[in-house]
């Protein structure tokens, strides 16, 4: 057991990965924030202005149910919280998360998965949902991050 979570929410499989090499290099444990009704191919198609995720992030209120939660909250006191790039920020489900838990006096440090999109003002975004927790402004990182990268940047909170 670990006093550092990563939590994280992949489309596509990509954020997943760089998840899984974070915990592995950061010793934290993991969890994966799955939408209670999963995604389809239909649902992330962005081009597309009435899918399913076009549609949640043009509607700053949204939250999508999430299927699961982390157990035990409480035991960790920093949680990276992981995200692929949608319309510049993080996903509603994100937001959905920050909302479903108590995160006074944790540091939150959010990651996103992205081609080149950068992660925009997701830090913020985090913060003012959840405003007792010391939220760090985040970083972008792309699919194929070496753990060497991923140990570097997390060092500052590990």
């Amino acid at each position: 057991m670990s006093n550092i979570l990563v939590a994280y929410f992949s489309a596509s499989g990509v954020t997943a990965q760089v998840a899984q090499k974070l915990a592995s290099v950061t010793g934290a444990d993991l969890f994966t924030i799955e939408p209670e009704t999963p995604y389809t191919d239909k649902d992330l198609d962005w081009h597309d202005k009435k899918s399913r995720s076009s549609l949640e992030m043009d509607n700053p209120n949204c939250r999508p149910a999430i299927r699961s939660t982390v157990a035990d909250m409480s035991r960790y006191s920093v949680i990276f919280v992981g995200f692929p790039v949608w319309w510049y920020r993080e996903p509603s489900i994100i937001d959905t998360f920050m909302e479903a838990y108590d995160f006074s006096g944790k540091t939150v440090i959010p990651f996103a998965t992205s081609g080149s999109s950068p992660i925009g003002n997701s830090g913020k975004n985090m913060q003012a949902l959840a405003p007792k927790a010391n939220v760090a402004e985040g970083k972008r990182f792309s699919a194929g991050a070496a753990d060497q990268t991923l140990a570097d940047w997390a060092s500052e909170w590990t």
